[in-house]
């Protein structure tokens, strides 16, 4: 799908959405980084602290930093106001650097909770570098552009799980995740281009300069003005049933096909691989997602093309992890078969950035989107928290991790209270 032709952009729309795609790429591979190495690292660093590393103790304390990295994302609501007041572009260039050097700093963890640390730095960093790269590209992208280059950009993160697993078929397998993690920090140098060749939305400029620039307390407390209070609140519920499912179902499944094929008699060598290669099938389902996204979203309308994802996942995660996981013969094939399903419906957050910023006018849009993809990620550690648990106390992944497909059946009945924007200007 081509965005439009060169001619129809300014050199800065196309620097900018060149440096917002890749920025979200970078998120990709940072993120994913930690799910792929996540078996390893801990069994190396729980030996350390004094923690036996068995399956449920790894899959217990590996929720507990999955949980972590939310809540650092979830604090990266705080990015939104700074977007607001000070650009989109400089948020986007902090964010880099922050999630750039903590990704690093987790090579040189010794104890699982220093990684803890460092993952907890990293989300607030990776949460910052979204909304820079989403506000940009929604307020200078020409407005019939807009929903087709957010769903463009989304899958960004998607190529960036993709090169992140082939980054550990090549090098984790071989030297190991220290190695993986030390990688991590190279995003830094993108920072250079971004502070030479881009600059702020045209949007935002104009808005500065008509009515000046406005507190970053007052965009965030505008989000719970009687005009925006339900949306907000609506947003925020439904970003966090797509977390769930995100983390729960993507982020679980290296972890879980390196269980099946241990289970069926691989090395570690082999299994790690065969999770990169279903990491790699699943990053690309929800790039398909996201590049079918404006079309659902024209022909249906925002909510209409959040429901197609949501019923997607809610059938296909249990299937995937609550009947394939388990299947005594070609468990392998038909569950890795089964998350490439669990990939498209992934797609689902390629709707929230053009929906939520059709929302909200552009002295608080900033804001508005850092809260709504922000704040649930606290509910959404606590839930990842359970998963854990549930892991530790069942003995397995699958059932876990099945059942949070009920909040996207629940989401489905919360649909029709949502507002719809397709047709509508992004308001100023």
């Amino acid at each position: 799908m081509m965005l439009t032709s060169r001619s129809s952009f300014t050199s800065n729309q196309r620097r900018g959405f060149l440096a917002a795609w890749g920025g979200i790429v970078l998120d990709g591979v940072d993120s994913f980084i930690y799910a792929l190495v996540l078996v390893p690292a801990l069994r190396a660093l729980l030996p350390a602290s004094g923690i036996e590393p068995t399956v449920g103790n790894v899959s217990f304390y590996g929720s507990i930093l999955f949980s972590v990295f939310l809540v650092g994302w979830g604090l990266a609501f705080l990015w939104g106001p700074a977007a607001d007041r000070f650009g989109r572009v400089r948020v986007l260039m902090l964010a880099i650097l922050c999630y750039s050097l903590f990704t690093f700093l987790g090579a040189l963890a010794q104890t699982w909770w220093q990684l803890a640390i460092f993952r907890l730095l990293a989300g607030f960093g990776i949460g910052g570098e979204f909304v820079g790269a989403a506000t940009f590209v929604v307020e200078e992208l020409p407005e019939r552009r807009r929903v087709v280059g957010t769903g463009i950009m989304n899958s960004g993160y998607y190529v960036g799980v993709f090169i992140a697993a082939g980054l550990n078929y090549l090098v984790g397998a071989q030297y190991g995740w220290r190695a993986m993690f030390a990688l991590g920090g190279l995003p830094a140098l993108f920072i250079a281009y971004v502070r030479l060749y881009v600059q702020e939305p045209e949007r935002w400029r104009n808005r500065v300069a008509t009515i000046g620039r406005w507190r970053a307390r007052d965009a965030f407390f505008a989000l719970f003005s009687l005009e925006y209070r339900r949306r907000t609140v609506l947003n925020c519920v439904f970003l966090l049933i797509s977390m769930i499912g995100l983390w729960a179902g993507s982020v679980y499944a290296p972890a879980a096909v390196t269980q099946v094929a241990t289970r069926m008699g691989y090395g570690a060598a082999d299994a790690a691989r065969v999770a990169s290669r279903a990491t790699m099938l699943l990053a690309t389902g929800t790039i398909i997602g996201c590049l079918i996204m404006p079309t659902l979203a024209e022909r249906f309308g925002r909510r209409g093309a959040l429901a197609c994802f949501y019923s997607l996942m809610a059938v296909s995660i249990p299937v995937s992890f609550g009947y394939a996981f388990y299947r005594p013969s070609d468990a392998l094939f038909t569950f890795i078969g089964c998350l490439f399903f669990v990939g498209v419906g992934g797609g689902s957050f390629s709707v929230y950035f053009s929906w939520i910023s059709e929302q909200y006018r552009t002295e608080c849009r900033g804001s508005a989107l850092a809260f709504a993809t922000s704040i649930g990620r606290f509910v959404a550690a606590g839930a990842t928290f359970l998963v854990g648990a549930g892991i530790q106390r069942y003995g397995s992944i699958g059932v876990p991790v099945a059942l949070t497909a009920i909040p996207f059946a629940l989401g489905l009945m919360l649909l029709p209270l949502a507002i719809e924007t397709r047709g509508k200007p992004l308001p100023t």
